[in-house]
């Protein structure tokens, strides 16, 4: 007969039992119980002599599988074209790196310290812009009535010329052009994704204190 038990002290969380031989007595499995319990605390208070409770954190060098979700429209912006931006995240932080089709990034690594960075790039690719934020970001187009804003990578907002300045502007490229990095304030997201920008409120919120914007190139 080959019995297997494990538990707690309050009790059994699984067993299993593997017979050659039509069953067993009441008292035969009563007495394998028995001493399956008294193994089983045995096994408990050698284990709570040498650590008597759960670490708080794992060793910065224990092996560790970190899960992150993201949008599924967020791929492509985590593989780049050709692969080349989860390559570069592979070799900056030497993780291995699985980003499955329901947006499932699994990162694994034995240096806590990389996972924590390879982590920081996937949310900063995969971030949705929020209403209220600052964000660091480069201006792609710049046309008559203002200049778009890439505020996290692939995803860019507009700053209605109005919003450039704290006075009036004649000419968008007076204040902005294209490969400028500027710091700009989200205003609304309307129903549709569209992404108003305010560089002239993002400049006041900074003055008075506010936190400079994240990068979003």
């Amino acid at each position: 007969m080959d019995f297997k038990v494990a538990g707690t002290r309050n009790g059994i969380t699984a067993f299993q039992m593997d017979l050659k031989i039509p069953g067993i007595s009441r008292d035969l499995m009563a007495r394998a119980l028995e001493q399956a319990k008294a193994g089983r605390l045995h096994i408990l208070d050698v284990m709570d002599a040498t650590l008597s409770q759960a670490r708080e954190s794992l060793s910065p060098h224990a092996p560790r599988l970190i899960t992150i979700k993201i949008k599924p429209d967020k791929i492509r912006e985590i593989i780049g074209p050709g692969g080349r931006v989860i390559r570069s995240i592979i070799e900056e932080t030497g993780v291995k790196m699985e980003v499955q089709d329901d947006g499932t990034v699994i990162i694994a690594s034995v240096d806590e310290g990389a996972s924590q960075r390879a982590l920081e790039m996937i949310k900063a690719i995969g971030e949705e812009p929020e209403i209220g934020k600052i964000y660091r970001g480069t201006v792609k187009k710049v046309l008559d009535f203002g200049a778009f804003v890439e505020v996290v990578p692939g995803t860019d907002g507009l700053v209605h010329i109005s919003q450039l300045a704290d006075r009036r502007v004649a000419k968008v490229e007076d204040v902005v052009k294209e490969g400028d990095v500027v710091n700009v304030k989200v205003l609304d997201i309307d129903r549709d994704g569209k992404i108003r920008l305010s560089i002239k409120e993002a400049e006041k919120d900074l003055a008075g204190g506010g936190r400079p914007g994240t990068e979003g190139t």
